[in-house]
């Protein structure tokens, strides 16, 4: 699946000026890939492998893989259903399991981030259904009756597809406590289609004729899905432009995001989606990924995806960008693998008893409590008559 390496310094030049995806390895022309190509080479000294030599072997890696590896991996997406990457472990046997039939991953980022047009890619890559846009993308912080709602995508466009992709409403930088417990909600409670994304303020927005319309109307009879895997979707460029101006807001806030508790409990590490990049120079575009990675405190090459949405053109990037085509698959893929090793186990006749008995205990509780307060105030009612 890997293409034939240089075996000479000549022999490596002509392979990257001769090779077809040069143009889309932006990379290439940073100061440092000379270094980087001479560990192909030579047997590397771990010791003097900087991260930033890390981040350019993984987009090498990427570009090495992508042309044979983004069918391979299409493949694997197409013929999936839900568990078929699950690990026995802890002696449980996959009948044991609670698997659903669908694994959900869901999409977060604030307003820009670039979550639908990552949907609209997905569709394009996967999908292969060209330049229709599947996902409505939102110009700014305009509310529109589509932002209002969360979307569920099914990019394979098969009925047999064991994932689904949820679109979410972009966050805002200045309600960062708001959008996690918005967010804890989502992963603990579930998320279903055309589900209500309401916010405080959007009263003062919408009109009587907004609240009629049948999208805000529509009451669910939609199946709730488990959050399985989070997608945190940032825009890089926008995120770098504030650093360098002194601002660490968008910064600050993608962590509170990306390192919220309720998504440690959902799975491990998130996935971070990097966009908007190709708006940057190259070596700010790398400098951007690694402190972006650094703040976050994750590896600046494992579950991290520098993802070119739309080309400068506003088309979709599909088999003329093969290295943006597998990286998102392999995002996917990514979040497959996570999903699956998040299951946890069915509940028995045992756990269900001592549920029961826990809520009857909790209504106990609050009976005598009411109990307590009422006799309490009749008692004092009863004094002040007396006096």
């Amino acid at each position: 699946m890997k293409d034939q390496l240089p075996c000479n310094h000549e022999e490596e030049e002509d392979y990257y000026e001769s090779s077809p995806m040069s143009s889309h390895c932006w990379w290439r022309s940073a100061s440092k890939f000379d270094e980087c190509a001479k560990f192909k080479l030579e047997l590397p000294n771990l010791s003097k492998v900087t991260p930033r030599l890390k981040v350019l072997r993984e987009l090498e890696r990427l570009a090495l893989v992508a042309s044979e590896g983004v069918d391979e991996l299409r493949h694997k997406l197409f013929t999936y259903r839900c568990g078929d990457f699950w690990v026995p472990n802890g002696g449980l046997k996959r009948e044991e399991m609670d698997i659903p039939s669908i694994n959900t991953i869901l999409l977060v980022g604030f307003h820009n981030s670039g979550k639908s047009s990552l949907v609209n890619l997905m569709y394009s890559v996967l999908g292969r259904s060209g330049l229709i846009p599947f996902a409505q993308t939102s110009s700014g912080n305009a509310l529109n009756h589509t932002a209002l709602l969360m979307e569920e995508h099914n990019v394979l466009r098969s009925m047999r597809s064991g994932f689904c992709v949820y679109d979410t409403r972009g966050f805002d930088y200045d309600r960062v406590l708001e959008c996690v417990e918005e967010l804890s909600e989502w992963v603990t409670e579930g998320v279903h289609h055309k589900q209500h994304c309401l916010r405080p303020g959007d009263n003062d927005v919408l009109t009587e004729e907004d609240w009629e319309t049948p999208l805000l109307n529509s009451f669910s009879k939609f199946a709730r899905r488990r959050v399985n895997c989070v997608m945190v979707v940032a825009n890089a460029s926008e995120i770098y432009k504030a650093l360098k101006a002194g601002d660490r807001k968008p910064l600050e806030a993608t962590k509170s995001l990306f390192c919220s508790p309720a998504l440690r409990k959902c799975n491990e590490n998130p996935i971070l989606i990097l966009t908007h990049g190709d708006k940057l120079p190259t070596e700010d575009r790398i400098d951007c990924r690694l402190k972006i990675c650094e703040y976050l405190g994750v590896s600046e090459t494992t579950g991290v995806y520098d993802i070119v949405c739309l080309t400068e053109y506003g088309f979709l990037a599909d088999e003329f960008d093969p290295v943006t085509a597998y990286a998102l698959t392999e995002a996917v893929y990514r979040a497959l693998l996570i999903s699956d090793r998040s299951h946890l186990p069915k509940k028995n006749l045992q756990d269900w008893a001592v549920l029961s008995l826990s809520w009857f205990l909790c209504f106990l509780g609050a009976f005598f409590a009411f109990l307590a307060h009422f006799f309490s105030k009749l008692g004092q009612r009863h004094n002040k008559l007396t006096l």
